[in-house]
């Protein structure tokens, strides 16, 4: 990125950059290069149920990996009184591969709440709904009711620390950065409002090399008057993610189907279809102690290790493999509705 001008000017001394101005500007952006995805619809208020699944579904993960899978809901689910009266296997099997599965419950158990009313008319009734947060809660009032909440992510949050030059460190900073963003929030086009905000952090005002020449803020950003805006925000030190360990069974049958087992509501991954596995924990396996946890006596090799990393921890499994018969707490199946860290397994 070429270095600014020394004469670059920033919010807090250029007369002109207003409330108005940043809006205008950014919402004239917008209008031309704002992304055109299948759960948005511009100028108006979006469909309730569409923007509710995009959301829960854009909970840390990336538009690229969402796509598809809002696709294939809509398809098998048009509506959520049809997502309502489907089995919660077959909504967790449709998730499987997106990750953060949790999301899938909660989505499952909002629809049967949902299905038959009406969809909630403002922010806190959508919050009353499972796995519905702050900033889904907001991101949907605005979205799909046109309401002035002001929808803050990860994006926003840069870009506010971009903009201002925030010099607090996150996550201190979170609240400062919210009220920044939060001036700038009206009644009109919220909906857009939000989503340009989105736009602007995903595309242009990125974590790594900002793209600062197409950037409509470019004329009113502290941060890049600075010659430095890839700093902002300002972080804390990481934490070490702590290392988890276990060992994982998988049992091929004659026909080379999978034995699969039911992980418990309130493990990770719960209520998904999965592989046999020891409890997770902070020490590595011995063998012997790992095949106290096996689903069924079998000649069993140990074929190689599995690495997956999750928000909080980071797991290694050993992998058993044998050819048996189990009878009970399963059923045979295939890897394509398992959890990433499964699929691993399966295609070792």
């Amino acid at each position: 990125m070429p270095a600014p001008s020394p004469k670059s000017p920033r919010p807090v001394d250029k007369p002109d950059a207003t409330r108005e101005n940043l809006r205008k500007s950014l919402l004239s952006w917008y209008d031309r290069e704002g992304r055109t995805l299948p759960w948005r619809r511009r100028g108006g208020p979006g469909d309730p149920y569409r923007v509710w699944l995009s959301e829960i579904m854009l909970q840390q993960t990336t538009v690229a990996a969402v796509g598809p899978y809002f696709e294939r809901f809509l398809q098998k689910w048009p509506t959520v009184e049809a997502l309502a009266r489907a089995p919660r296997e077959e909504v967790l099997a449709a998730w499987a591969g997106l990750g953060y599965y949790a999301r899938a419950r909660n989505l499952h158990a909002a629809a049967q709440k949902l299905a038959g009313a009406p969809f909630p008319s403002d922010e806190a009734g959508w919050r009353a709904l499972p796995g519905i947060g702050p900033y889904t809660g907001a991101a949907i009032a605005a979205i799909a009711l046109e309401r002035a909440s002001n929808v803050v992510d990860a994006n926003v949050e840069r870009v506010m620390a971009r903009l201002y030059a925030v010099e607090a460190r996150l996550p201190l900073a979170k609240a400062h950065l919210r009220q920044l963003a939060g001036a700038l929030v009206t009644p009109k086009r919220p909906g857009d409002w939000a989503q340009a905000l989105m736009d602007l952090g995903a595309l242009v005002c990125r974590p790594r090399a900002p793209r600062c020449t197409l950037c409509p803020w470019r004329g009113f950003c502290a941060g890049y008057a600075k010659g430095a805006p890839e700093t902002y925000p300002r972080r804390a030190a990481k934490a070490v993610r702590p290392q988890r360990h276990g060992a994982v069974f998988r049992v091929l049958g004659e026909d080379g189907a999978l034995w699969l087992v039911r992980r418990p509501d309130r493990a990770l991954l719960g209520g998904m279809a999965g592989l046999p596995t020891t409890p997770w924990r902070g020490q590595t396996w011995t063998r012997a102690q790992a095949l106290a946890h096996a689903p069924v006596r079998a000649k069993w090799k140990r074929i190689g290790t599995v690495r997956h990393v999750f928000t909080h921890f980071a797991l290694t499994l050993q992998v058993y493999a044998a050819r048996a018969q189990p009878t009970e707490n399963g059923w045979w199946g295939d890897a394509s509705a398992l959890p990433s860290v499964f699929r691993k397994v399966a295609a070792l």
